[in-house]
């Protein structure tokens, strides 16, 4: 006796759980994705920040004679708070 092919419909239709899954594909690409666009953003910072260092320490050093001048005196750089007990314990 040969075996009767049967198309079943359940095959073509979409179920939650088809849904489901697609989602769950969806966000895996959608992290991989955002986290090369992170890693790239992260790379471009590193190169940029000294520049930007370098650039703050040029304008400072060019500002200093002339608020001299004018009798202004830069502000003294602020040494960082010490951790209370309190904060310390949470």
């Amino acid at each position: 006796m040969a075996a009767v092919k049967r198309k079943s419909s359940a095959a073509s239709k979409t179920t939650l759980r088809h849904v489901w899954l697609a989602g769950l594909g969806l966000v895996a690409v959608s992290r991989r994705r955002v986290r090369a666009l992170v890693g790239d953003a992260g790379a471009r910072v590193r190169q940029v920040e000294p520049c930007v260092v370098q650039f703050s320490s040029d304008v400072e050093a060019r500002l200093a004679p002339v608020l001299d001048k004018l009798g202004l005196k830069q502000q003294a750089k602020r040494q960082a708070r010490k951790a209370t007990k309190r904060a310390a314990r949470a």
